[in-house]
């Protein structure tokens, strides 16, 4: 028997396993495809593993790239130089106003009836018709141009010996009771004041009586804005002495009555009068 054509074959793991079974059942070629499979399957998840890591890399890399394509204009802004002020307009001075034209004096005759006395001094006779004619009346002579007409006698000149009398001025600290130019306000106004005074006032002790209590508050209204003296006067005390604390309780400030154009104290008055069931 020759043997130079016959090679010598080593069986395989698979073949030795499979030897003598059937090997139509699909694990034989199962077996002998694993190899290629397996490879196949590490090449596919390999490439999409590099995909998921690369792929965002490079994504971001293609829109720096677009970006820097755009077209960048620059714009510059001028410097804006600082102008000279405009020069300053000469105003020419007022003329100068003109002199006082003082009107042409005219005769004035001294002619006044004596006062009656108990002992009369003796005094200048009147003066007569032909003296007066033509000529106005006054308390003192005076040359000038003879007319018909009445001209309103010049005043008699100040000799300076009179001083002006001063308007007495208010005593700063004296509470003014009423009269005055200008009432005292809260700042917000009164009604807001009212509601202040509902809202802070302790009705605890007065629930339950079932009847109306009223009293009248005055207090002093300072120069400042604030208030003093506060005084209920009411036939409850209890109720007198919750509605003096309430009023001092509330915070804000007052516009201060005036008297001749000043801010003065003055006393301000509110009823109060309050229901309880």
């Amino acid at each position: 028997m020759s043997t130079d054509n016959y090679t010598a074959t080593t069986p395989t793991l698979d073949e030795v396993v499979f030897e003598r079974r059937n090997k139509e059942y699909g694990a034989y070629d199962l077996r002998l495809a694993y190899r290629s499979l397996l490879t196949k399957a590490f090449l596919l998840g390999t490439l999409i593993f590099v995909l998921l890591v690369v792929g965002p890399f490079l994504y971001l890399k293609m829109t720096q790239e677009k970006a820097k394509e755009e077209k960048i204009v620059e714009v510059n802004l001028d410097d804006i130089k600082d102008l000279p002020p405009p020069p300053e307009e000469i105003k020419a001075p007022p003329p100068p106003p003109p002199p006082p034209v003082e009107p042409p004096k005219v005769e004035i005759v001294k002619d006044m009836i004596p006062e009656p006395k108990p002992n009369p001094k003796r005094e200048e006779p009147p003066k007569k018709m032909e003296e007066t004619k033509d000529t106005t009346i006054g308390t003192a002579d005076q040359k000038g141009e003879k007319t018909t007409a009445f001209v309103q006698p010049p005043p008699p000149k100040d000799t300076g010996a009179g001083k002006a009398v001063e308007a007495p001025k208010a005593d700063p600290n004296k509470i003014i009771e009423g009269g005055l130019e200008q009432q005292a306000d809260f700042i917000g106004g009164i009604e807001k004041f009212r509601r202040l005074v509902g809202d802070n006032f302790d009705q605890s002790d007065f629930e339950g009586l079932g009847e109306t209590i009223s009293s009248s508050i005055s207090f002093v209204v300072e120069r400042d804005g604030t208030i003093s003296d506060v005084r209920a006067t009411g036939s409850n005390s209890a109720f007198n002495k919750e509605a003096e604390k309430t009023i001092r309780g509330i915070k804000g400030k007052w516009t201060p009555g005036k008297m001749q154009g000043d801010y003065v104290r003055s006393r301000f008055r509110l009823p109060l009068k309050m229901a309880f069931e």
